[in-house]
């Protein structure tokens, strides 16, 4: 059993651009297949979609015998730092969608590289 709709998963793709949040589990899997050419019934993978507001996500992921479809809705007047890049699909870290999350830009400059290339240290 998963405790964060993200764990496990190989790839975090954003739909970029604003998603009809009228579409519920089957609309946006169409989406995701027709659209973006992936593969919504891949269980290693989570969607995430954004309203046009930018005050609301969605998260889904295939989960063996049916969709989890999550729904975060913001409070007051805050808003998810969603990217302005229109139609495509991104794929990024688990850490950049707890920053999205937490209403950070997913590309924080200042931020220490997850990983360094060990290649050649010595020891």
């Amino acid at each position: 059993m998963m405790n964060h709709i993200a764990d496990g998963a190989e790839h975090i793709y954003l739909a970029l651009g604003a998603t009809d949040f009228r579409k519920q589990q089957n609309g946006l899997a169409a989406l995701v297949s027709l659209k973006f050419n992936l593969n919504p019934y891949s269980g290693t993978s989570v969607f995430l979609f954004c309203n046009k507001r930018h005050t609301c996500l969605r998260a889904l992921r295939w989960d063996k015998n049916g969709f989890i479809l999550v729904t975060k809705f913001l409070c007051d007047d805050m808003k998810f730092q969603w990217p302005k890049t229109e139609g495509e699909v991104r794929d990024i870290t688990k850490r950049q969608m707890e920053w999205l999350l937490d209403g950070l830009q997913i590309d924080q400059k200042k931020a220490h590289r997850e990983s360094i290339d060990t290649a050649g240290m010595i020891f």
